[in-house]
């Protein structure tokens, strides 16, 4: 039998409430920053269960629907689901990459938030399947070296997510492009995947443009170890 919404205790529900305001806000980023086109691209967000336990298969995810325009979404039109891909609960079927999203969920407890989008110059690296090259300093900053490619994989099933976890597992960047795809992010939560798709898409413009300008400079590894702790640990308000 599917669970719906009312199954789980008045505190999963309040969280739920939150990540969708959250979810339908952050979707709002995605054109903001020319990362999408149509309805195209999706955001969600893991809603762990049992806090005092921590993340598990047990939690939930929010997520867009599947090919609404982002001027119609709304808190009350995200959609939950299981981290089976399941509808929990929505009137309408879940994006399309909810499969991958899920997946992700189940293997990288860690990760709080995932993004997908087509943002022109990331999936032009990713059509030719080759990663964008550490050569900037907001690159180390943010990614601690280059961008990965991750395998071809079709949509509709787990595939996509198989290879995000297959190629970010043991890597620092938070952004994957999956190869003639596009790219995938990951964060402790929806906005910080947000950030790193934003991220992504400005990096991968960047090094095209000096590209074309020329090879671009190298940075070495102890300079990018060295930015990479500096600004995941120091920089900011803390």
């Amino acid at each position: 039998m599917t669970t719906t919404l009312d199954a789980y205790p008045d505190a999963v529900r309040d969280a739920v409430a939150r990540a969708r305001e959250r979810v339908s806000a952050l979707h709002a980023e995605l054109p903001r920053w020319g990362l999408v086109v149509w309805t195209a691209g999706n955001v969600s967000e893991r809603v762990v269960v049992d806090p005092g336990a921590g993340p598990s298969e047990r939690d939930l995810l929010v997520i867009k629907p599947s090919g609404v325009t982002y001027d119609e979404l709304s808190p009350e039109a995200m959609v939950i689901c299981d981290l089976d891909g399941a509808l929990v609960e929505g009137t309408r079927a879940p994006s399309s990459d909810t499969a991958a999203h899920a997946y992700v969920y189940r293997h990288m407890p860690h990760v709080g938030g995932v993004v997908h989008t087509h943002s022109t110059y990331a999936t032009a690296w990713a059509a030719r399947g080759e990663p964008v090259p550490c050569v900037l300093t907001m690159m180390a900053d943010e990614f601690g070296g280059d961008i990965p490619v991750g395998p071809f994989a079709l949509i509709g099933d787990d595939s996509i997510g198989r290879g995000i976890v297959e190629t970010l597992r043991d890597s620092r960047s938070p952004a994957v492009l999956m190869r003639n795809h596009g790219p995938f992010t990951i964060g402790r939560d929806a906005k910080a995947a947000v950030k790193a798709a934003v991220m992504c898409e400005e990096v991968a413009r960047t090094v095209h443009i000096s590209r074309q300008l020329g090879e671009p400079l190298p940075i070495a590894q102890s300079d990018v170890d060295s930015l990479y702790a500096r600004y995941q640990n120091v920089y900011g308000q803390r």
